[in-house]
């Protein structure tokens, strides 16, 4: 049986069960606690309103501890397992991980959102010093779905890009790799410039947005957009053209990387098999949080950057 006391002991195993060290962990534990004594106050494990009876753990619970209730939620995350295969780990049957994971996933995402490591989900715009240019970077990101089984939905999902069916998400970062913004969730089929188009998030004025050339044609007031030169059809670019690109490049795959550290969190990688209403949208969320919170401890180091030079 899988347990926060046994687990701990193993460094290197407890990253990979969970993607946090033992110390990340417990910073993230107070807010998880404080959430979840305030839903059991009030409801039950089921979901129906408490009455008298008070919450209490029993001692044969296969999650004794609050801890050992985050390292579920988080193991689930991390490995994205069939939810079978995560109650053998924990010694229960399906049906009742099924509970703890929908009761647990709402109340990690309340405690990174108490621990302001959520990202904006309809705007975003951020005062900066006046003597300081801000720079962002946007990007489309993917998740596979099943195939739907309706031909309309087969149409909508699949994305030619990734030749599957799929979600999409915008996301908007800083130069140091936190997700400032995610957008709701699309049809994978949305082009990313239509996507941030209908999302309506805005930056502070004179910073300046990198994007690639998915994004061709997209405009914000005020703000300064860096993109690649695109090749036009039967011509070939320049070798300025191609070196400038090569610069935008190095720079903006700033935005790969922090996509790449939500996705450490294999239920935003792999082919997501949960149908509950809002899941698909929130569990992007709560990986978006997990990864801003992780680089408090475990900061990225870039150069400074201005697109000033390319």
């Amino acid at each position: 049986m899988l347990s926060y006391n046994k687990l701990a002991h193993y460094p290197v195993r407890f990253v990979a069960m969970t993607g946090y060290t033992v110390q990340e962990f417990q910073a993230l534990l107070p807010y998880f606690r404080v959430r979840f004594e305030a839903h059991v106050a009030t409801n039950r494990l089921d979901g129906q309103v408490r009455t008298k009876r008070r919450y209490c753990s029993y001692q044969n619970s296969p999650l004794p501890t609050m801890a050992d209730k985050l390292l579920f939620i988080l193991v689930y995350l991390k490995q994205g397992s069939l939810q079978q295969n995560h109650a053998a780990l924990f010694e229960m049957t399906q049906p009742k991980a099924n509970v703890w994971l929908h009761l647990l996933h709402p109340i990690l995402n309340q405690a990174l959102a108490d621990a302001a490591a959520l990202p904006e989900r309809s705007t975003i715009v951020q005062a900066v010093a006046a003597d300081t240019v801000a720079v962002y970077f946007h990007d489309g990101t993917e998740r596979p779905i099943p195939r739907p089984k309706d031909k309309e939905k087969q149409k909508l999902y699949y994305s030619g890009k990734k030749k599957r069916h799929t979600l999409k998400n915008i996301v908007v970062i800083d130069a140091d790799g936190h997700i400032l913004l995610l957008t709701l969730t699309c049809e994978g089929k949305k082009h990313d410039k239509k996507a941030a188009d209908e999302a309506g998030y805005q930056l502070p004025e004179g910073s300046q947005l990198g994007q690639d050339t998915g994004f061709q044609g997209f405009v914000m007031a005020g703000v300064s957009l860096i993109q690649p030169t695109k090749k036009a059809r039967g011509k070939e670019l320049t070798a300025a053209e191609k070196e400038r690109n090569r610069l935008i490049a190095k720079i903006r795959v700033r935005v790969e990387h922090a996509i790449g550290g939500v996705k450490r969190y294999r239920i935003v990688k792999d082919t997501i098999r949960a149908w509950k209403n809002n899941f698909r949208d929130k569990v992007m969320e709560t990986c978006c949080g997990l990864h801003n919170f992780r680089l408090r401890f475990r900061p990225w180091h870039y150069e400074t950057i201005s697109f000033k030079s390319v």
